[in-house]
């Protein structure tokens, strides 16, 4: 008996594992009762092979081994969908937050500003030297009543612009009367100037400070960009050298340029030939002006 025990015992070693268990179980009841039905060894065997085969249905066979832990994933309850942990998933790099249409707007507008050259560099937007005098080209008006004609085309020969003192009274609707305000002569300068650049500025009464500052930074302005200035003028006027110019019912001149920042400025005048220009201070340029107006 105990020898056939060993050979038992012997030969379910090599078996898998979990028959081990199941053969050991049996042997031990078979031991417990008592040496009758140990006797026949073929008797013994017989209670073995269903436990041996109620566990090769769970597990595949020996030609298909599987591990314990497949061995007691097919012996556990399957889980039911919920408690069914999802693949992990492979994280997202996170992405920047979109910026808002203004954002970039203002992002695109900083960049191009630091491309962009500086507009204080540029030659334009430089400081106007002190003092500039014009090139221009000198004519005596040919009529009495030419004085708005001739002060325009003496200030558009400055431009490079060529015209005749007929051609501009025309434009500027000139009569024996004369032309009637400085509205007229900046309409034509702007005609025969390319971009328009011109303005008019008007006095209702004597000029104030701020006005006379006013005019001398026009004037600085205009000829430092090459052109002259117009300027309907009416009464007396002393000029720098004493000079002394009466034109009661009114006149047309032009400023062709300045000196000390423009404080003092030089006229064209279209009046008297013997004297075609002087030097009078902005000041008195300014109250020459008042009621009336100029083109800069």
């Amino acid at each position: 008996m105990k020898h056939h025990l060993k050979r038992q015992l012997r030969r379910l070693a090599t078996e898998r594992p979990y028959q081990v268990v199941a053969a050991s179980a049996a042997a031990l009841v078979v031991a417990s009762t008592g040496g009758a039905l140990l006797v026949n060894a073929d008797a013994a065997e017989a209670p073995a092979r269903p436990e041996t085969a109620a566990v090769a249905e769970i597990a595949p066979r020996a030609n298909d081994v599987a591990s314990r832990g497949e061995v007691r994933a097919a012996t556990t309850p399957s889980a039911s969908p919920s408690a069914t942990a999802s693949p992990t998933a492979t994280p997202t790099p996170k992405a920047s937050p979109t910026a808002s249409p203004a954002a970039t707007a203002k992002a695109k507008a900083k960049a191009a500003a630091k491309k962009a050259p500086n507009p204080d560099l540029t030659p334009a937007a430089k400081k106007p030297p002190a003092s500039k005098l014009l090139d221009y080209t000198y004519e005596a008006q040919t009529t009495f009543y030419y004085c708005g004609p001739a002060a325009v085309r003496n200030a558009l020969s400055a431009s490079g612009v060529r015209s005749t003192q007929d051609d501009l009274a025309v434009a500027l609707g000139t009569t024996e009367m004369g032309t009637n305000s400085a509205e007229d002569t900046t309409r034509v300068l702007n005609q025969m100037v390319k971009g328009n650049p011109y303005r008019t500025t008007m006095f209702a009464g004597s000029p104030s400070a701020g006005q006379i500052d006013g005019l001398r930074a026009d004037v600085v302005r205009s000829v430092a960009a090459g052109r002259g200035v117009v300027a309907n003028i009416a009464g007396d006027a002393t000029d720098t050298n004493g000079g002394w110019h009466s034109f009661p019912g009114g006149h047309y001149i032009a400023v062709v340029g300045y000196q000390d920042n423009g404080r003092t400025v030089r006229i064209a005048d279209s009046a008297d030939p013997s004297l075609p220009a002087y030097w009078i201070s902005v000041t008195d340029l300014a109250n020459w002006i008042a009621t009336r107006g100029y083109s800069a």
